[in-house]
Order: structure tokens, then sequence, then C-alpha cells
């Protein structure tokens, strides 16, 4: 009997296509991110409950990138609060997770176990999670109208 798992190794045309997808995703809930600086909330509720608020903000543009902030406000309180930095390559067509929480610079691959128990494929599964989290946002959401 074998025990030895076998390497994890990087679909890149699997990262490609959630990054080229997320790039899709955020055009549509943010499509003047390259006009300078800017924000978009995107309510999620249920009935007259509020769910919590999806915050898109426009920390740095340059002619070929746009960095934003995603992240979850007013959520429920026993929910832990999404946070990302998302960088979003224009002549590329793609946006790509560059930090979550407190985490930077992620790797393609993690050896497995690690000091920071990162998964082996932890950049995949962050971009992912953020085209989920997006495509959610785009189906269910709405936009916030503040109450005067």
């Amino acid at each position: 009997m074998n025990l030895l798992r076998e390497r994890y190794r990087v679909d890149l045309v699997e990262l490609q296509a959630a990054c080229e997808a997320n790039y899709a995703r955020l055009m549509r809930l943010l499509p003047e991110m390259r006009d300078g600086p800017g924000s978009r909330r995107v309510a999620l509720s249920q009935g007259e409950y509020l769910l919590g608020v999806l915050a898109l903000d426009v920390v740095e543009t340059c002619p070929y990138t746009t960095t934003l902030q995603v992240r979850q406000e007013h959520s429920l309180p026993w929910l832990p609060v999404p946070r990302m930095e998302v960088r979003v390559y224009h002549d590329a067509r793609m946006a790509e997770v560059i930090s979550a929480e407190n985490a930077r610079r992620f790797r393609s691959i993690y050896a497995y176990p690690n000091a920071a128990m990162h998964q082996p494929d932890e950049k995949s599964q962050l971009n992912l999670f953020l085209g989920e989290w997006l495509s959610h946002c785009l189906a269910c959401g709405h936009e916030l109208v503040p109450v005067l």
C-alpha cells in the first residue's frame, strides 16, 4: 500500500479562467473603476433583513491596473468577515486576489503542512471564493439605498 500522496500541481488553465471570470464580474459591479477613486455598495438581504453589504473600493489606479479592496460590511455577528485586496489587470482582462485577511503575496503552491497553515492550493481557492462571492452578489444583490 502506497501512503505517499501525489504532489499538488497548479492547474494554470483553471486559475487563469477564474481570474478572467472575476475580471468580468468586477467590471459588471464597478465598471468605472479605471476612472479613479470610487466605490460601490451592494446589499444582500432576505426579505426586510440585511444580511450584509459587499463593499468595493478603488485603492489605486494605474494605466494598466487597478487595485480594489473587497470586503463584507454589516454582516451577521457570528460570521467571519471576508476582506481581500484584488489586483485588476485591464490589459490581460484578469483579476486576482493579492491579499486576504492579513496574508499577502500568495505562492502558487505551499508545502503542507506549513507554519501558516496555508492549503497547498490556497491561491486558487481564494480566487474561486472571490468568484463565488461576486457571482452571488450579481445574482442576489441590490443597490444599497441610503435611508433619508
